[in-house]
């Protein structure tokens, strides 16, 4: 069992930045892949960044490349989500998630494998 706390979210301007953290409790944390998710109003949940179990490899939805960076430390059970240069379309609740698959070397970008969800943070940019 893992449990997930999102942390960091907030108000900021357009071209600002944000870190959210996701501390995570559980001896597992550190051999699942994690994930970053988010949901605005009246849309889906959708896929933002992913990474493997020992942080060696990351994907990242096409709309935040490059302006986004997933980090983890396994050390201190925690994944991160530094996002910069936000845009209005970047508002919505963001959640991370774990994979609970041992040991992974792949980041899935499919919601169903993500079996531990936290409770998400509000990110909101205004232009």
């Amino acid at each position: 069992q893992v449990q997930l706390v999102e942390s960091g979210g907030g108000l900021v301007q357009a071209g600002g930045s944000l870190r959210l953290s996701c501390a995570a409790s559980g001896r597992t944390f550190s051999t699942y892949a994690m994930g970053w998710f988010r949901q605005a109003p009246g849309k889906e949940r959708d896929f933002v960044a992913g990474i493997n179990w020992n942080g060696g490899n990351t994907d990242y939805a096409d709309s935040v490349k490059g302006r986004f960076t997933i980090s983890r430390d396994n050390a201190k059970n925690t994944v991160y989500l530094q996002m910069n240069v936000l845009k209005p379309e970047d508002t919505a609740v963001y959640y991370c998630a774990a994979d609970p698959v041992l040991r992974s070397n792949y980041v899935v970008k499919n919601i169903g494998a993500y079996d531990y969800w936290g409770q998400g943070t509000q990110v909101t940019v205004s232009s």
